[in-house]
């Protein structure tokens, strides 16, 4: 019998501190996904057309990328305020939609391909898990799934293109990166950071100091996304991957693992999922207002009024 499609539900809770998103989405092992991430966006084509012909990302990689991370981390943390946090991070791609170079249309709002990037982001706690600590059980996965369901509803989109459970999603994971996704410029836009800006958490350092230190940070960052991809998404980018990378992606993620179990609990997590953790303990006001970008992640001061951009007032 085949599967029934998941219903709306206008009422949708926001998620809260019993669910495994809080527990892993806003940890900071995800930014080891960054690329991965981005990169499997990128490679749908009507994402990757709307990246390409609309977004600033590669001008400012490392500001877009923390700065996206409140907004996104918002619709898992921010409690009663997430709906509002959702339709806010939704409405910033109203804009991107138009036809590549191929004649082909496309929009960010297409459900189907605003699933897509939803979709990568219900694996980043699967991943973390899986390469960087403790994996989880298939009822945990099935518990993810579900709560990554729950986002999706605050999102105010159609049901239609979410599958009704984590098997299912599997199977739309697979098909997607076996016979829909591509190898594009934006894709390897991304991918390509050997060059890539000083973060600026790190303006102080030295540009020399950054010039040697950038090589293995960059051909680190691609290795272990490669190591991250699923055969089917390797071998169209044309990636090698052997047995001897296998095991030393197997060790680099059981370090991590191990050195993770040393940091305390709430440094493990981005700001604003830290602050939604003090919030539940009652260490801050329930009302307290959300932990926004500080200002040197903002877009640009001539791109900060556009409607595609999140830029707090700080």
């Amino acid at each position: 019998m085949r599967p029934q499609p998941v219903r709306a539900d206008p009422d949708v809770e926001p998620l809260g501190p019993a669910s495994l998103m809080w527990e892993y989405f806003g940890d900071w092992r995800g930014v080891l996904l960054s690329l991965w991430a981005g990169s499997m966006q990128n490679m749908h084509p009507q994402l990757g057309a709307g990246v390409e012909e609309h977004s600033r990302f590669f001008e400012e990689r490392w500001e877009r990328l923390y700065r996206s991370l409140y907004p996104i981390g918002g619709c898992v943390y921010d409690g009663p305020r997430a709906v509002e946090t959702a339709r806010q991070v939704r409405d910033y791609h109203r804009t991107i939609k138009g036809v590549d170079k191929h004649g082909r249309p496309y929009s960010a709002l297409n459900p189907d391909t605003y699933f897509w990037a939803h979709a990568t982001f219900v694996m980043i706690p699967i991943l973390i898990c899986e390469h960087f600590g403790r994996p989880l059980t298939h009822p945990q996965k099935e518990q993810v799934y579900a709560e990554g369901v729950q986002w999706w509803r605050l999102y105010g989109l159609s049901m239609r293109p979410v599958p009704p459970d984590w098997d299912s999603f599997v199977a739309y994971f697979e098909q997607m990166s076996t016979h829909v996704l591509e190898d594009n410029k934006a894709t390897r836009a991304v991918l390509d950071i050997a060059r890539i800006a000083k973060p600026p958490v790190a303006a102080w350092l030295p540009d020399p100091v950054w010039t040697l230190l950038r090589i293995p940070i960059s051909r680190g960052f691609v290795w272990l996304t490669i190591g991250m991809y699923s055969p089917p998404v390797r071998e169209r980018l044309g990636y090698r991957w052997g047995a001897w990378d296998q095991r030393a992606f197997r060790l680099v993620g059981r370090a991590v693992a191990a050195g993770w179990r040393l940091v305390p609990h709430d440094r493990r997590f981005h700001p604003r999922a830290r602050a939604a953790w003090r919030r539940s303990r009652g260490e801050l006001p329930a009302d307290a207002p959300p932990v926004e970008t500080p200002a040197r992640n903002l877009p640009p001061l001539p791109e900060r009024d556009r409607p595609t951009h999140y830029s707090p007032a700080v």
